[in-house]
């Protein structure tokens, strides 16, 4: 295993967390949340598990990223409308919970398929 490689994967990874935090308490909340919500989390990993496991794992990447983007919705909808009525970790926790609710069914949806 490459422990550099690993290194430069949880740098830029982490410099996209600090850099929406900086936009959002710097600038608007607007834009911390397009560059939250811009692919570039998800293109790395698509780069990375291209360059490390090949087309056929990238485009199974690819595929079940886009059905799993389904309960990723839900829980930030759910986190919105938690958050107007409980404190910030309830809100997070019944959030999850949908998440994970959710994500089971998605996962058993695309199996039986």
């Amino acid at each position: 295993m490459d422990y550099l490689y690993t290194l430069l994967k949880f740098v830029v990874g982490g410099s996209i967390i600090v850099g929406v935090t900086l936009l959002v308490e710097h600038a608007d909340p607007r834009y911390g949340g397009i560059l939250a919500a811009a692919p570039m989390i998800t293109t790395l990993a698509f780069l990375f598990t291209y360059s490390e496991a090949g087309r056929q794992a990238t485009q199974q990447l690819v595929i079940s990223t886009f059905w799993f983007m389904i309960p990723m919705l839900l829980f930030l909808l759910a986190f919105w409308f938690l958050m107007e009525r409980f404190s910030l970790l309830l809100g997070l926790g019944g959030a999850y919970g949908i998440w994970i609710g959710a994500t089971l069914i998605m996962n058993r949806i695309i199996t039986t398929v």
